[in-house]
């Protein structure tokens, strides 16, 4: 082989070289392009959370339904009932999907966003929608414990032990107990201690207000005109135990519902402050209950009425949470109301 013919052979392996690295240039924004779409890089969840999943630590949980074992730290929670939602909001973490039929006013941010999906009714999931949240960690009450086996094939499903037929015993600490637990699966201990002993404090101020206070109360909810009256052993049993209000009238079990009771049952029962849920004004969407739209005469004549001490409790803090930090110091404000002149 001459020079000048191995110069031109080597001259031309270079511009073969130079065409092979342009066109591997060119190529080069397409794997860009290719690596950033969505669906791949919601593959690859970014370095720290692949640290935190690889330090995460299991996390048993014992319910009324069985164990649930969270092996990995939680990033698409379907919380089917609007008590877990603010317990989610309370240690913030995101809400992937909830039923959005009946959602109190402190979680409205919530119901308005979109990236939070709609799950369909609170006492009736959609199943199907449930599914296509893909959610990691799903969290239920005892309104949606039957459908806790076709939940759980979804996802690790927790329930939230709450009593709403018989809150009485140990309300506030079943609460309680729940946010420390949800703390320790998002890893959020400390925050989840703090709003405890905020719970805790909220509690003591409205025992220290009720502990010697002679004064008698009734619960009852308003539903269309008739009337519930609420005792002991009910949904809101834990007013009387754990806040320390005085029952008038009889205090039989009444569970989930109430005992439907009349006007004269109220007149007679004559409490000292009366505490009024307007059910009707959260299952019909209306203005609660004031005391110029409640004319009723019988009402009228008890001492709670002509001393003033009508509450017309929060409905949606009441009726369709009170199992939760927001709504049991809402539930608390409203107490308090009745031992004010």
């Amino acid at each position: 082989m001459t020079l000048d013919h191995g110069c031109r052979r080597w001259h031309g392996q270079r511009r073969w070289a130079l065409a092979l690295l342009m066109a591997a240039a060119v190529a080069l924004p397409g794997c860009d392009q290719t690596a950033a779409e969505p669906s791949q890089a919601a593959a690859q969840p970014p370095a720290t959370a692949q640290a935190a999943q690889q330090a995460y630590d299991p996390v048993t949980v014992r319910h009324k339904l069985g164990e649930t074992v969270i092996r990995t730290l939680p990033q698409r929670v379907a919380a089917l009932d609007m008590n877990e939602v603010d317990v989610l909001d309370q240690l913030g973490v995101p809400v992937a999907g909830m039923p959005k039929d009946f959602v109190p006013h402190f979680l409205t941010k919530h119901r308005d966003a979109p990236d939070v999906q709609d799950l369909g009714a609170i006492v009736q999931p959609n199943l199907e929608r449930v599914h296509a949240a893909r959610p990691d960690l799903i969290l239920i009450t005892s309104l949606q414990a039957k459908q806790h086996k076709e939940l759980s094939e979804i996802a690790p499903t927790i329930h939230f032990d709450v009593d709403y037929r018989d809150s009485q015993v140990q309300h506030i600490e079943v609460i309680k107990e729940h946010l420390l637990t949800l703390g320790r699966i998002f890893g959020k201990d400390d925050l989840a201690r703090r709003k405890a002993a905020e719970l805790d404090a909220k509690v003591e101020e409205v025992r220290r207000i009720t502990r010697d206070r002679p004064e008698t109360a009734l619960v009852v909810l308003h539903n269309n005109g008739s009337f519930s009256s609420f005792g002991l052993r009910s949904r809101y049993g834990f007013v009387f135990e754990a806040l320390g209000v005085k029952p008038a009238g009889p205090t039989a079990e009444t569970g989930l519902h109430g005992q439907p009771v009349s006007s004269e049952f109220i007149q007679q029962a004559n409490p000292d402050i009366l505490y009024v849920v307007d059910r009707t004004a959260v299952m019909e969407r209306r203005p609660v209950l004031n005391a110029e739209t409640l004319g009723n005469p019988l009402l009228r004549q008890t001492n709670a009425w002509k001393s003033g001490r009508v509450v017309f409790a929060d409905a949606e803090a009441w009726y369709v949470t009170a199992a939760s930090p927001t709504s049991i110091k809402l539930v608390i404000d409203d107490v308090i109301k009745g031992y004010r002149p």
